[in-house]
């Protein structure tokens, strides 16, 4: 948090007005200049939130194909489930865990009506070859916040942890063509900028949500919004120093929310790094594992390895250089322990294979 986020929410709470007003615009305008947006994004209370208006805006029901990665969030695919749509699952590249291009053109049938992306760890997909293969796509830029902005649709979180944060929260960036329908449907289908009055006079022509931000969450977002940039700068310089370190070339150039390595040894891996007062995690589980995503949908070699293998390491703002050697010490005395020397990659995200 930054320091100033304290007294910008004491002055949101004085003013008497705390619901979605001058903060949010304020917000959102903020929001167009430092991401370099073609329009002011729309904030939500959530990227979830922002995931499901897409697929509104899209029109995405009962019946629908979405073709979507399963290492992701739950959330990503739990918008599509609950409009009663089926994911449809593509692999994964088994490295860097973002989504296949080529598996994905595979699993387009005449009831797809929409591709889901991840940006894994902040490296963008393949936006330029994904958007060839027809239906509009959404990119879930939860871990990429001041990256590539490459999908028909992008959706940002800015929950707790992430680089930039509101407290919860999110925002979507839509089609020109659709973003003032997106902005009724946030809120349950009126127009709050209208002069007249937007909750006893104004016509409804088409159900919303109540998807909103407010001026708390948009206070925090402003105060955190400098900060925030500067620690995406922050996770580079970390990720560019371990993989220059480990590797003798550069980090690509993203917003690395971790670190990703895969390993054979993921589990012996992470109990070596704890053992070093080194945290790492496996992040998300693959869905597709899960009771309420029983979707069966063929063999997914990448997605098979890169789950049992990947492993995120920090690379955060917070690091100072001895605990950066820390985290090199750690990933190095592993490799020497089973005598070996690590063979070394980099796809989209970095591997100690």
């Amino acid at each position: 948090m930054s320091p100033e986020a304290e007294e910008a929410v004491a002055e949101v709470l004085a003013s008497g007005y705390i619901g979605q007003g001058a903060k949010v615009d304020e917000f959102e305008e903020e929001l167009q200049l430092a991401l370099h947006l073609p329009a002011a994004p729309l904030t939500t209370n959530s990227c979830t939130s922002a995931l499901d208006l897409a697929l509104e805006l899209i029109g995405v029901g009962p019946g629908d194909e979405v073709v979507t990665t399963p290492m992701t969030c739950t959330a990503t695919n739990g918008v599509i489930v609950k409009r009663g749509a089926r994911p449809v699952w593509a692999d994964v590249h088994k490295v860097s865990g973002l989504i296949d291009p080529i598996d994905v053109f595979r699993k387009i049938t005449p009831r797809t009506k929409a591709i889901m992306a991840v940006d894994w760890g902040g490296a963008p997909a393949d936006y330029g070859l994904l958007k060839t293969f027809g239906p509009p796509i959404i990119q879930d830029a939860a871990h990429s916040f001041g990256g590539t902005v490459g999908g028909d649709y992008v959706c940002w979180s800015f929950q707790a942890i992430k680089h930039l944060t509101t407290g919860d929260g999110g925002a979507l960036l839509a089609p020109p063509e659709q973003m003032e329908r997106g902005r009724l449907l946030r809120w349950y289908g009126l127009d709050r900028r209208s002069s007249e009055s937007f909750r006893c006079t104004q016509d409804i022509t088409e159900v919303g949500f109540k998807y909103h931000m407010n001026d708390i969450a948009a206070a925090i977002g402003l105060a955190n919004l400098p900060l925030a940039l500067d620690h995406v700068d922050a996770h580079w310089e970390c990720a560019d120093w371990i993989s220059r370190t480990l590797y003798g070339h550069p980090a690509v150039e993203h917003p690395w929310w971790f670190f990703t390595v895969v390993n054979n040894e993921r589990d012996a891996l992470s109990a070596h790094l704890a053992e070093r007062g080194i945290e790492s995690s496996p992040v998300h589980a693959r869905n597709d594992k899960h009771t309420a995503f029983n979707f069966p949908n063929g063999l997914l070699p990448g997605v098979d390895y890169f789950s049992t293998h990947m492993l995120a390491i920090p690379c955060g703002w917070w690091l100072v250089q001895d605990e950066m050697e820390q985290i090199i010490e750690g990933l190095e005395s592993f490799a020497d322990r089973r005598q070996d020397h690590p063979a070394l990659a980099q796809a989209g995200n970095s591997a100690l294979c």
